[in-house]
């Protein structure tokens, strides 16, 4: 009789709800601890890629994001003044009929913890973690308590795990995003996600994100990027100024920013860039997500990277129970795509977020027209679909 394992999964989010799902159905003992008293997702609107949406349906859960979520087919930025077209990417030159699906993090959240709580995986709220004994699978609370020893514990924690080390730089720009209504009369494409760039110092974005549940409105999600070192200055100012620069940049805007009418209204999203040399942290520790891999979001990979670590993980521990072996094998189907991910994101980021007047030109000038000249807009369209490196014939899912 093949024995079970006892498994701790760290983190309530996407990645962590998705491997407690995953390894419960196996016939592990799975316990889900957040650190939050209520569990709920952070951030607003987030873009699904084949591969997150592949692993979705092969948790019989891509029903429902899909009846609630938003078709997208291209990704489309102008840089101003001039109104230039610098980016756009078609997800149909990767294959007919491949698209990408806007969606509320919520909805997503909700479709995964409903998943698991249907699994009866228990969960443990306001357990916020210290540290993890590697070796006897012991976990350490903040006040001091105990639980353990599991035979596995799963790092789902996110970039600001306590079980990973602080990455060495920290990038300088974030962004401010909110959730608002779909304008069903407006100027913008809901196919599309749309963004404006004045250099590459500041951007603003507007995606249709779908609904929330069966009887929600249709909604969009619009963010503005920001240094990091000035978000306070931003929080102090009054927002009749950052909106007059924002509708400066994109004018069609305007009726979005009418309605914010608080600075709380926007969620400030910092963002890191780190990989941990191993995901595999010790006998009876492995990460996942971001606690693994963080980036920032100019690729859109964060949520499918998750997905796909979290199938990946149950993938390797279907095969074998012995969690060494399992744990290698984890390893060896994601750690190759993961760093091509995280490599592309490095070179890629200062080209939209930065403050290098010299890359923002060669974007625009050089890039740009190099861009629409084959095999570039297949090549593209691979690339921000997360399909280089094949993740999915990896896992045994579809290519």
């Amino acid at each position: 009789m093949v024995r079970k394992l006892d498994i701790a999964v760290c983190g309530a989010g996407i990645g962590g709800l998705s491997a407690a799902i995953l390894l419960a159905r196996q016939g592990n003992r799975v316990t889900l601890f957040d650190q939050y008293a209520e569990t709920g997702p952070v951030g607003s609107g987030l873009m699904l890629q084949s591969t997150g949406l592949a692993v979705l349906g092969a948790m019989g859960l891509s029903e429902r994001v899909l009846a609630l979520g938003s078709r997208l087919e291209r990704l489309w930025g102008k840089s101003t003044p001039k109104d230039r077209t610098v980016l756009d990417v078609r997800f149909e030159k990767l294959r007919a009929g491949h698209f990408g699906l806007g969606v509320q993090r919520q909805m997503l959240f909700d479709t995964l913890y409903d998943a698991a709580m249907a699994e009866n995986v228990p969960l443990e709220t306001s357990r916020r973690i210290e540290s993890v004994d590697r070796q006897s699978g012991q976990i350490i609370f903040e006040t001091g308590q105990f639980v353990g020893g599991f035979d596995l514990v799963v790092d789902a924690l996110g970039v600001r795990s306590p079980l990973t080390r602080a990455p060495k730089r920290e990038l300088a720009y974030g962004a401010l995003w909110t959730t608002l209504p779909w304008p069903g009369d407006g100027p913008f494409d809901k196919t599309a996600l749309e963004q404006r760039y004045r250099a590459a110092r500041q951007m603003a974005g507007v995606m249709a994100s779908g609904r929330v549940d069966d009887s929600a409105p249709e909604s969009l999600t619009y963010f503005w990027s920001i240094r990091i070192d000035q978000y306070e200055r931003w929080r102090a100012t009054s927002l009749d100024s950052w909106k007059a620069d924002a509708e400066t940049l994109w004018p069609q805007t305007r009726p979005l920013l009418d309605q914010i009418d608080s600075h709380d209204q926007m969620v400030f999203a910092r963002y890191r860039h780190r990989t941990h040399p191993d995901p595999v942290g010790g006998p009876k520790l492995v990460h996942i997500g971001d606690a693994w891999h963080a980036a920032s979001p100019q690729l859109g990979q964060g949520a499918n990277m998750a997905l796909l670590d979290a199938y990946a993980l149950a993938l390797a521990l279907d095969v074998t129970n012995e969690v060494s072996l399992a744990l290698a094998r984890y390893r060896s189907l994601r750690k190759s795509h993961i760093g091509l991910y995280q490599m592309m994101s490095w070179l890629f980021t200062p080209v939209y977020q930065g403050d290098s007047r010299v890359m923002a030109w060669l974007r625009d000038y050089l890039a740009a027209p190099l861009t629409r000249i084959p095999p570039a807009p297949k090549l593209l369209a691979g690339m921000v679909t997360g399909a280089f490196g094949s993740p999915l014939k990896d896992l045994g899912l579809r290519d």
